[in-house]
């Protein structure tokens, strides 16, 4: 056999590949699945373009951009569940699916597609965390350890037989980007890892516990909200849980008015004999929230129409700050 016939032989061999995703966390996984001998990414199927910016100008997904400048074909359609789609995905002749962070439900006319199913890349120790949110939840519950889950997917809500897993611990200091870009780079290796084994049918996933599972939701801006009833430690986590959306954020209440303030790093603090709960207090020289346990230290802020700053410029722009009070209403849900 002549070396071209040879490598047309071994492109004939290797698995057509459709990947779904869409966000920062799926690249990586693309990125990886490029580079698995065993495979060949036909397609890449992600959201469509979005309006983005002060200009609301429209603009691709982060994998969208990826996927072009490889030169792979790129589907975006607004619907998974007409015909039209599932043509076009079919035409792709897929024998292998694999998702990540796309943030739609696969339907099951698309999940029958490729002979060797599709494999799910989820940011959890599964079946903790199913569903859109898992970094925050895991942050917001002081998770001290976390990992990546791959699961064979079903038509249910991340429920599908575990085919791999890997854990990593958690120090307690990080945000949530941070932990979504070290999970993208583990949930990346383990994928092509396994993907090999996958294939040749050498790997016999586990079904989940239902009696452990939890699902997460997606967020809302109100989850955000900084409400000073709580512990300045259950704040504190959610600074980093809600970076970069929704943020956290308080408002000032006063003159029949709301002030919102971004919060973007804070630290615990430690109280201090007369501290009001629900006020702003000095904090060697800088700002703090006393809550309803501690005090929530702000580090860095940007209150509303101004650029980020650290807290002491901010209270030196706002004589009087000390003593403000902060608005709480009813106490946030989160996304877990």
């Amino acid at each position: 056999m002549t070396a071209s016939r040879a490598g047309d032989a071994a492109a004939t061999d290797r698995a057509r590949t459709v990947f779904f995703g869409s966000g920062a966390f799926a690249l990586p996984i693309l990125r990886a699945l490029l580079e698995v001998p065993e495979l060949e990414v036909v397609g890449v199927v992600t959201s469509p373009d979005r309006p983005a910016g002060r200009n609301a100008r429209l603009t691709a997904t982060p994998v969208a951009a990826a996927a072009r400048a490889r030169g792979l074909a790129v589907l975006q359609p607004t619907s998974l569940r007409d015909d039209a789609s599932v043509r076009a995905i079919e035409a792709l002749e897929p024998a292998l699916g694999v998702l990540a962070d796309y943030g739609r439900i696969v339907p099951q006319a698309i999940l029958d597609l490729p002979a060797h199913g599709f494999l799910n890349v989820h940011p959890s120790l599964l079946p903790r965390y199913r569903g859109a949110t898992p970094i925050p939840a895991a942050i917001l519950a002081g998770d001290v350890r976390t990992g990546v889950s791959v699961i064979h997917m079903d038509a249910g809500l991340d429920t599908g037989p575990i085919v791999a897993s890997e854990a990593f611990s958690l120090e307690g200091t990080e945000t949530a980007p941070v932990v979504e870009a070290r999970a993208a780079a583990i949930g990346a290796a383990l994928l092509a890892s396994i993907v090999p084994r996958w294939l040749a049918g050498e790997v016999d996933p586990v079904p989940q516990n239902e009696a452990a599972a939890s699902l997460t939701r997606p967020l809302r801006r109100d989850d955000g909200r900084l409400v000073p009833n709580v512990s300045a430690i259950e704040l504190e986590r959610r600074v980093r849980a809600m970076q970069p959306w929704p943020g956290a954020w308080f408002s000032l209440t006063g003159a029949g008015s709301a002030d919102r303030v971004v919060v973007l790093r804070a630290a615990i603090g430690t109280p201090r004999f007369g501290d009001v709960a629900a006020t702003l207090v000095d904090d060697e020289g800088g700002v703090a929230i006393s809550t309803g346990s501690g005090r929530l230290r702000l580090l860095d802020v940007q209150p509303a129409g101004r650029r980020p700053m650290s807290a002491q410029a901010w209270r030196r722009g706002r004589p009087g700050l000390i003593g403000s009070a902060v608005e709480f209403r009813a106490p946030f849900g989160g996304p877990a």
